[in-house]
C-alpha cells in the first residue's frame, strides 16, 4: 500500500532540505494539497531550498504541479530552489509541468446588474458578428450561383434531387401531421370563443386566413429548421472534423459548390412545396374540428372558405417560404463550418444552428407581416 504524501525539513547549511516521500498523486487529493501548501512556509527559514525527491514512490500531474507551484512561490519570495535525487520518469513530468504556465482563474465579485448588462453587450456584439458573417457568406453563395449559371455542366443535379428527397419528400408526414393537429386545435378554440357571440361560422375565416398567411409557413419553417437545418450542420461539421473539407480543397473542388449550394437549393425548392402541403393539412384539420364541434358540414365549410380567402392569402405564405429556406440554409452551413475538432463543438454548433434558425425565422415572419400590412396585401 502506498504511503500518503509527506515531507520533512532539515537545515543543510544556509539551505533547507525538503525531503519528500510517499505517493504524490491525486488519490490523496486533500492530503496532497495540504502537504504541498506546507512546503513554502517550511523553506522560508533558509536562503535556498533543496527539493529531495528520492523518497517519492509515485508521482502524477497533480503532485508535479504542486511541487512546481511551491518552487515558483519560493522564487517569487527570493529563495533559490533546486531538485535532487529525482527519477528520470519524474524529470520528464516535472519538465512538462514547468514548461507550461497554468493560470488559476480569479473569481471576481461584481454587481449582478453589471454582469447582466455585460452579458447583454456581449450578446449584441456576437449578434453583430453573426450578421456580418451571414452577409459575407451570402455574397460567397451568390458568387457560386453565378459561376454555376455560367458553367451549367458543373451543377450537381444528382446531389440536388437527393437532398430534395431528404428535406422535402421525407418531411411530408410530420409536416402534414403537425399542421393538421394545429389547424384542428385552432378551430376548436375559435369555435368555443366565437360561439358566445353567435359567430361560429367565422371560425372558417379564422382558419383560412391564419393558416395560409402565418401558421402554415411558420410551423413548416420551424420543423425544417429543427429537422433539416440540424442535419446540414451535423453533416458539414462531421466532414470538417474528419478533414474531408480540406481533402476537397486539395482535390481542387470548392466546398461551397459541392456541399452547400445543392443543400441550399434543395431547401429553397422544398420549403414552398411543404408549405402548400401544410396549408392543406391545416385547413383539413380545421374542417374536421368544425364538423365535430360546430356541425359545419364539409361542403358548407368549403363554401365559407371560398368566401373568406382568395389567392392573395395563399400567395403570402408561399412568398415567405423561399426566404425562410435561405435563412435556414445559411445559418446551418455557417454553423457547420464553425465546428472544431471535438464532439462537444459539434453538439454546440448544432444546437446554435437550430436556435438561431428558429429565432430568425420568427423575426423574418414578423418583418414580412409588417411589410404586407403596409402595402395592404
Amino acid at each position: 500500500m502506498s504511503k500518503p504524501p509527506q515531507f520533512s525539513a532539515e537545515t543543510d547549511g544556509p539551505s533547507i532540505r525538503l525531503a519528500l516521500a510517499g505517493s504524490w498523486t491525486i488519490d490523496a487529493s486533500s492530503r496532497l494539497e495540504r502537504t504541498g501548501v506546507a512546503l513554502v512556509p517550511a523553506a522560508l527559514a533558509g536562503q535556498a531550498a533543496i527539493f529531495d525527491l528520492g523518497g517519492i514512490e509515485r508521482l502524477d500531474t497533480a503532485g508535479a504541479w504542486l511541487i512546481d507551484r511551491s518552487r515558483r512561490d519560493l522564487k517569487a519570495k527570493g529563495i533559490d530552489t533546486q531538485i535532487e535525487r529525482v527519477r528520470p520518469e519524474f524529470t520528464i513530468l516535472l519538465d512538462e509541468i514547468g514548461a507550461r504556465d497554468v493560470e488559476i482563474p480569479v473569481l471576481r465579485k461584481g454587481s449582478a446588474i453589471i454582469d447582466i448588462l455585460a452579458d447583454t453587450g456581449r450578446a449584441m456584439v456576437d449578434f453583430g458578428r453573426d450578421m456580418f458573417a451571414g452577409v459575407a457568406f451570402l455574397g460567397e453563395l451568390v458568387t457560386a450561383f453565378g459561376k454555376l449559371i455560367r458553367h451549367p455542366s458543373r451543377f450537381r443535379g444528382t446531389s440536388l434531387f437527393f437532398h430534395i428527397e431528404a428535406f422535402g419528400f421525407r418531411s411530408v408526414p410530420i409536416i402534414a401531421l403537425i399542421n393538421f393537429l394545429v389547424g384542428g386545435i385552432v378551430a376548436q378554440q375559435g369555435i368555443y370563443q366565437l360561439k358566445r357571440f353567435g359567430a361560429v361560422n367565422y371560425t372558417v375565416d379564422l382558419i383560412g386566413v391564419l393558416v395560409l398567411r402565418e401558421l402554415g409557413v411558420l410551423l413548416t419553417s420551424i420543423m425544417i429548421a429543427g429537422r433539416s437545418g440540424s442535419a446540414i450542420t451535423a453533416e458539414i461539421g462531421s466532414m470538417k472534423m474528419r478533414e474531408e473539407i480540406d481533402a476537397l480543397q486539395v482535390m481542387g473542388m470548392r466546398p461551397t459548390d459541392v456541399l452547400i449550394v445543392p443543400r441550399l437549393l434543395a431547401l429553397i425548392v422544398s420549403l414552398p412545396l411543404l408549405t402548400f402541403i401544410a396549408d392543406l393539412s391545416g385547413i383539413f384539420g380545421g374542417l374536421i374540428a368544425g364538423w365535430l364541434y360546430a356541425g359545419i358540414s364539409p361542403s358548407a365549410f368549403i363554401n365559407l372558405l371560398r368566401e373568406a380567402i382568395d389567392f392573395q392569402e395563399l400567395s403570402v405564405g408561399l412568398i415567405k417560404a423561399p426566404f425562410m429556406a435561405l435563412i435556414i440554409g445559411l445559418i446551418a452551413a455557417i454553423e457547420g463550418l464553425n465546428v472544431e475538432g471535438s464532439a462537444e463543438s459539434l453538439g454546440r454548433q448544432v444546437t446554435a444552428s437550430v436556435v438561431k434558425s428558429i429565432f430568425m425565422v420568427i423575426v423574418v415572419d414578423g418583418l414580412f407581416a409588417m411589410f404586407f400590412v403596409s402595402i395592404h396585401y
